[in-house]
């Protein structure tokens, strides 16, 4: 069975059940997630715990946002630990996504455009020229310029993005929830047969899966449902 292109967000509230989801998980999803709060609760040990003896991809979500030297020397001090994708804001500007990308040859930098928790007024607060279609897309050109791999869009723009930087991106979409489930914090969802629909390539999902009396169950069952769509649409 080939796993699924989902990102499990690993937010749990301590190193033993990080490594414990993750490893009822990886059998069907190729990736998974440590955000900010548990790499700073546990820092580097928490990317060997979750990796495992299964190899899964790691996804090093620091959404670093900082001068370029700054960003420099971040990148270059986790590019050790060999994550497959790390995050930088694209709104840090050209210069800073160009010197992550520079500092972690091997690893993919995901460069993270409107987070999908703001809506329209809060892009208005903020200053940020919506709409937020056209504000993602703006900020996807400028980090694919500057050498971002990988972009994060919510699932709603995937298809905007897809057309503005071409097929050679990968775009991972957060705000990905099955129907029913609660959006909780997300202001721009869709859930996983949409999301890959509009041309996402990985689908961040963490409470559902997580969240779960069996998160091996809940990941097992998405993933099938996304290969019947997938078969589906074929």
């Amino acid at each position: 069975m080939t796993p699924a292109p989902i990102a499990v967000a690993l937010d749990a509230p301590d190193l033993d059940t990080a490594a414990r989801w993750a490893a009822l998980v990886t059998p069907y999803v190729t990736t998974v997630k440590v955000g900010l709060e548990l790499y700073l609760r546990y820092g580097p040990d928490v990317v060997a715990a979750v990796r495992g003896a299964s190899g899964v991809q790691v996804f090093l979500d620091l959404k670093l946002h900082d001068i370029p030297a700054t960003v420099r020397g971040a990148a270059r001090a986790v590019a050790r630990l060999r994550p497959s994708y790390l995050t930088v804001h694209a709104a840090g500007g050209p210069a800073m996504v160009r010197a992550a990308v520079e500092a972690a040859p091997d690893t993919a930098i995901a460069a993270v455009t409107v987070l999908t928790s703001l809506g329209e007024a809060d892009l208005a607060a903020i200053g940020l020229e919506g709409p937020a279609p056209d504000a993602v897309r703006r900020l996807a050109a400028l980090a694919v310029e500057a050498g971002a791999r990988a972009l994060v869009c919510s699932p709603q723009e995937a298809a905007a993005v897809r057309a503005e930087v071409g097929a050679g991106v990968t775009l991972i979409t957060p705000g990905v929830r099955p129907a029913g489930a609660d959006v909780q914090d997300q202001a721009r969802v869709a859930t996983p047969e949409q999301a890959l629909a509009a041309g996402a390539d990985l689908l961040v999902i963490g409470r559902p899966i997580t969240g779960a009396p069996d998160p091996g169950a809940a990941a097992e069952g998405i993933a099938a449902a996304l290969r019947r769509a997938s078969a589906g649409a074929s």
